[in-house]
């Protein structure tokens, strides 16, 4: 009697799992099949395919760039994607604090006799290095972290390349986002004690090294301004069609 009532139980459970199983499947499909490509599926497209179907002109092709690698376009304004919002808002959150770490660790022996010769004042042109060593370090470990939260490339290789190894592809993002968070809470746990001590310590710092940090996140909002706006230069010439201009005149 008690095997019986085990195995429905088994038996059940594997119902609701393949439920849910291809209940998640439904919705996927129907995510991804929703447009026909966003803003980084065009961007990735090969040649061949790229000069038939991509005819942005050199400003939408900027605002892509923009929408897809500027971290507060992509976070608060990119829609069109397949990440989770939640995961961009804590990743832009998580890259403020990682900056605030690598500004702090950066504050040394001279650094710390060059605000008290300035009596407290922000130096803007002694700590420019600082900040942009701070910038380079912060944008690298951003990198790595959004390999692992940041799963539109997946989506996109199930969409194109994959279909039918859909469990394969959830079970990857699954693990891709487990270690994410393991990896983010021991950060955060790292930043945690070591800010914690850092500003207890030295209390008369803390307000200047927010104003490095803040110009230091400030430098990643302007340069992409500028960064982004070449690859358009060699892009749109390379993938206009001569025959259609032909046509045109």
């Amino acid at each position: 009697m008690f095997q019986n009532t085990t195995n429905r139980n088994k038996i059940k459970k594997m119902n609701s799992n393949k439920k849910l199983l291809n209940l998640n499947k439904q919705n996927f499909v129907k995510f991804t099949n929703s447009s026909p490509y966003n803003d980084l599926e065009m961007n990735l497209l090969k040649y061949e395919i790229a000069k038939i179907k991509d005819t942005r002109s050199y400003c939408q092709y900027y605002m892509s760039l923009l929408r897809t690698k500027h971290i507060l376009i992509f976070t608060f304004c990119q829609r069109r994607d397949y990440n989770s919002g939640m995961i961009k808002i804590f990743l832009f959150f998580l890259t403020f604090s990682i900056n605030y770490l690598i500004s702090a660790m950066f504050y040394s022996d001279s650094t710390m006799h060059k605000i008290y010769e300035d009596q407290g004042s922000f130096d803007f042109t002694y700590q420019l290095p600082q900040m942009f060593y701070s910038f380079i370090i912060s944008t690298i470990l951003q990198s790595l972290l959004n390999i692992l939260g940041l799963y539109e490339q997946s989506i996109i290789e199930y969409k194109n390349i994959s279909k039918n190894n859909f469990s394969k592809t959830l079970l990857n993002i699954k693990m891709k986002i487990a270690i994410f968070f393991i990896i983010n809470f021991v950060l955060l746990f790292f930043l945690w004690v070591y800010l914690g001590c850092f500003c207890a310590v030295y209390k008369n710092t803390q307000i200047h090294l927010l104003m490095d940090v803040a110009s230091s996140f400030g430098i990643s909002f302007i340069t992409p301004f500028f960064i982004y706006s070449i690859p358009g230069l060699f892009r749109i010439p390379a993938l206009s069609n001569p025959k259609k201009k032909r046509e045109a005149v």
